[in-house]
């Protein structure tokens, strides 16, 4: 059963306030979120989770109720700091990072440069396309730019529909699963006065500044090999039945890596979805073997 322990508020850091949530005691695990930044997303897995963990989500700087003050230049680098600050605001030094798709990118950074504060991490469906082979890599590379290109000569919202109906994602189903942010957010007493960011705003913040950063992304293998996280890499079964190019990047990732590919339930965004509690016990088994 969930526990009942609920506190947010916001923290100050380089520049921005970043707005949080905590649910649950004992260990801590902390939900990084994929493009648009909003840590309600994790909602579900957070109340399931927190009948045994203390379990940390937050908005991403420029996103949703975070403020976007210096949004002029977007840094994986800044936002794996963001994570950090985030954990010790939490009262944490270390913790599992879980993180979904350009959180996912994200966990992967932070494991690299504060693997002290990354007792493991579970990096699900990744938007890392550089791992491909080189001609694919390059498709997807070419992919993005025109994206970008898309929003930036007919605006925002035909360059984010290009990408959600180009991606090989189930790109209905996530959205009506992602619609149901706005009804989670309903379900927690909130304890600080908060404004949220236009949408957008946020959504010319994805397209024109976070998604070829992320995109390009190369990790650093033989430091993250070295840095003692565990890490497992997670794909859904709906990629790993389309073979789809995140997926074949998820089996790269793992066996260049020599780790465990967890197969999670459902699509990219199942977490949000029907499927959330069999997610949410997939997490579990894995923080279980990571001794957490």
């Amino acid at each position: 059963m969930a526990s009942n322990f609920f506190y947010d508020g916001f923290l100050s850091t380089e520049g921005d306030e970043l707005y949080y949530k905590i649910r649950g005691k004992g260990k801590a695990i902390i939900f990084i979120a994929p493009a648009g930044g909003d840590g309600d997303g994790y909602y579900p897995i957070a109340k399931a989770l927190s009948d045994k963990y203390k379990v940390i989500t937050y908005d991403r700087r420029a996103n949703t109720r975070s403020t976007m003050n210096f949004p002029d230049h977007f840094d994986i680098r800044q936002q794996s700091r963001d994570a950090l600050s985030v954990l010790r605001a939490a009262g944490e030094e270390s913790a599992i990072v879980v993180g979904n798709s350009s959180g996912a990118v994200i966990a992967l950074d932070m494991s690299t440069a504060y693997p002290e504060a990354v007792h493991g991490a579970i990096v699900h469906e990744a938007a890392i396309p550089c791992v491909l082979p080189d001609i694919e890599a390059k498709k997807w590379a070419d992919f993005f730019k025109d994206c970008y290109d898309i929003g930036k000569q007919k605006g925002a919202s035909r360059g984010a529909m290009k990408f959600y109906f180009g991606i090989e994602l189930p790109a209905v189903r996530l959205m009506i699963d992602t619609l149901k942010v706005y009804k989670y957010r309903k379900q927690d007493k909130i304890s600080c006065d908060v404004k949220y960011i236009p949408s957008k705003a946020g959504s010319e913040f994805l397209l024109f500044q976070e998604l070829l950063p992320v995109t390009s992304y190369q990790p650093d293998f033989d430091a993250l090999k070295n840095s003692g996280v565990e890490i497992f890499i997670g794909c859904g079964e709906y990629g790993l039945a389309k073979n789809t190019w995140y997926a074949r990047a998820a089996k790269i990732m793992a066996n260049r890596l020599g780790c465990e590919l967890l197969a999670f339930p459902g699509h990219h965004g199942e977490y949000m979805g029907r499927n959330y509690l069999p997610w949410a016990n997939v997490v579990r088994e894995a923080i279980q073997k990571m001794g957490w």
